[in-house]
C-alpha cells in the first residue's frame, strides 16, 4: 500500500527513499544517516502534521524513528562509518513496547532486568554523535566557551525529535516552550566519559525535590521523562566538563522541522565559525549577545576545567580530538599538528564538606566547584545552586578543600 497524494490517488513517481510504516509505503527523507525518517502524505492521516515546505514532495509529514520502519527502498546505500547500535529489548505477547515505555517512567522499576537490558543496548563508542538540547541562553554560553557537560543523549536515539515541541522533553533549562530549540552536537571520545544516571550510580538525583532542581525530575531509570518516547539519558562522568572536539556544531530546530547548522567549532583557533546563510540567520536574532552578521566568534577565555594532553616524541602537548580521524597536537599551523602517540583527559578533583567535586576554575583564592554526585544532602552541605538539570555549582575557599588533586584519565589508542 502506498501513501495517497489526494483521496483516491496514488503517489507519483519520485526519486529518493520510500519507507514502510505501519504497513504503508511513504516517500521519505533520511535523517541522521538513517536513524530516522521524515515521511510524507498528500492527505491528513493520524499523527501527520500540515507542514508544507520547499522541496517536500507532499504537504503532510511525520517524523518516525528507524525502529518504527519495517522496510526501506532506495536508501542512501552503505554507510561510510559504523552505525550506532539500536535499542534492543526482548518482547513477547505479554510485554509490548508500550508496556516497556511505561516501565521506563517508573522510578520503582530502576532495577528491573528488562530496563537493564534495554539500557545496556544504548552503547556509546568512540565517534558516537552526542546531542545536548539548549535554550538560547545556553547556546550563548557555549559560543562563549562552555564545554559539553551534564545530561546528553545519543543522536541516534533522538533523531526523530525535530521540532521545538517534541524536543522539549530533552531540555535541561526548565524554561517555557520556545519557537526555536538549539542543540550542541559532538562526537564522543571514549565511552568512559559517560554514565547512565541510574539510581544506584547517582542515587541523589532522583531524591531532589522540585524546589531544589531545574527542569524535569530525574527518574533514576536511565530514561528521559516522557509520555510516549523511550530516550536513554547519559550524563558526563561526574558531571565534569569534556574537551570540545574539533568540528562540533551548534544547530537550531525551528518549527519547520529542519535542522540548521549555525556554527562549527574551530579547535585550533578556539572559536566558532558561522555556517548559517541569510535564509536562516534570523534564528540567531533571539540569542542575546550574538550578532547574526558576525562570521567568526572567538572564545575570549577558553575553559580551564579540562583539556586533552597528548604525548609526541617524548614531550607533552595540549591535544585535540578530531574524530573519527584521531588525536593530534593542537597547533595553529598544519605542519605542527602531529598525531599524538598517547592521549589523556586532565581535570581537577577536590572534596569540600565531605562532598566530591570537580574544579571548574580558580579565582583569587576561591574555587568554582561542581558536585560529582548531586543529592539533597550534598546540596544542603555545600549550598550549591542548580544551573540546569543535574548541574549544581558553588564557590569554596581554596584553603578549605581537601584531597585537591589533578587527575589524568588515559584514553586507549
Amino acid at each position: 500500500m502506498s501513501a495517497p497524494t489526494q483521496l483516491g490517488d496514488v503517489t507519483p513517481a519520485r526519486t529518493g527513499p520510500r519507507v514502510t510504516y505501519q504497513g504503508t509505503a511513504y516517500p521519505a527523507e533520511e535523517i541522521a544517516r538513517g536513524a530516522a525518517y521524515e515521511i510524507f502524505s498528500g492527505v491528513e492521516l493520524p499523527g501527520f502534521e500540515w507542514a508544507p515546505r520547499p522541496g517536500a514532495p507532499l504537504p503532510w509529514r511525520r517524523f518516525v524513528h528507524a525502529s518504527e520502519v519495517t522496510a526501506v527502498q532506495g536508501g542512501s546505500g552503505p554507510a561510510d562509518e559504523e552505525p550506532d547500535a539500536p535499542l534492543l529489548v526482548p518482547l513477547h505477547q505479554d510485554r509490548s513496547w508500550a508496556q516497556v515505555q511505561r516501565l521506563t517512567q517508573q522510578p520503582s522499576a530502576a532495577g528491573d532486568p528488562v530496563l537493564a537490558a534495554l539500557r545496556a543496548s544504548a552503547v556509546v563508542r568512540r565517534g558516537t554523535r552526542m546531542v545536548k538540547v539548549l535554550s538560547a541562553q545556553q547556546l550563548l554560553g557555549h559560543v562563549r566557551g562552555l564545554l559539553p557537560h551534564g545530561f546528553c543523549h545519543r543522536e541516534h536515539d533522538v533523531a526523530h525529535l525535530r521540532t521545538p515541541a517534541t524536543l522539549a522533553v530533552l531540555r535541561t533549562d526548565g524554561g517555557p516552550e520556545q519557537d526555536v530549540v538549539y542543540a550542541l552536537r559532538w562526537r564522543a571520545v571514549d565511552p568512559a566519559d559517560y554514565d547512565a544516571p541510574i539510581g544506584e550510580a547517582y542515587p541523589g538525583l532522583a531524591e531532589l525535590a522540585a524546589g531544589e532542581r531545574v527542569g524535569a525530575a530525574v527518574l533514576g531509570t536511565g530514561f528521559a521523562p516522557s509520555s510516549s518516547q523511550v530516550v536513554p539519558e547519559f550524563v558526563t562522568r561526574d558531571f565534569a566538563d569534556l574537551p570540545m572536539p574539533a568540528n562540533a556544531t551548534l544547530v537550531a530546530y525551528p518549527a519547520e522541522g529542519v535542522e540548521v547548522v549555525l556554527y562549527a567549532y574551530q579547535a585550533e583557533q578556539r572559536g566558532w565559525l558561522r555556517m548559517v546563510g541569510p535564509r536562516w540567520r534570523h534564528l540567531l536574532a533571539n540569542v542575546p549577545g550574538i550578532s547574526p552578521d558576525q562570521e567568526y566568534v572567538p572564545i575570549a577565555e577558553p575553559a580551564s576545567s579540562t583539556w586533552l594532553v597528548g604525548s609526541y616524541d617524548g614531550n607533552e602537548y595540549e591535544a585535540v580530538a578530531d574524530l573519527p580521524g584521531g588525536f593530534r597536537v593542537q597547533a595553529l599551523t598544519w605542519a605542527a599538528r602531529y598525531p599524538v602517540e598517547s592521549v589523556r583527559r586532565r581535570l581537577r578533583y577536590t572534596r569540600w564538606r565531605d562532598v566530591d567535586c570537580v574544579v571548574l576554575r580558580e579565582e583569587t583564592g576561591w574555587l568554582r566547584l561542581r558536585l560529582c554526585r548531586p543529592g539533597p544532602e550534598a546540596v544542603a552541605a555545600t549550598g550549591a545552586q542548580c544551573h540546569e538539570r543535574g548541574v549544581y555549582e558553588t564557590w569554596a575557599p581554596a584553603t578549605d578543600v581537601t584531597d585537591d588533586r589533578v587527575v589524568d584519565l588515559p584514553y586507549p589508542r
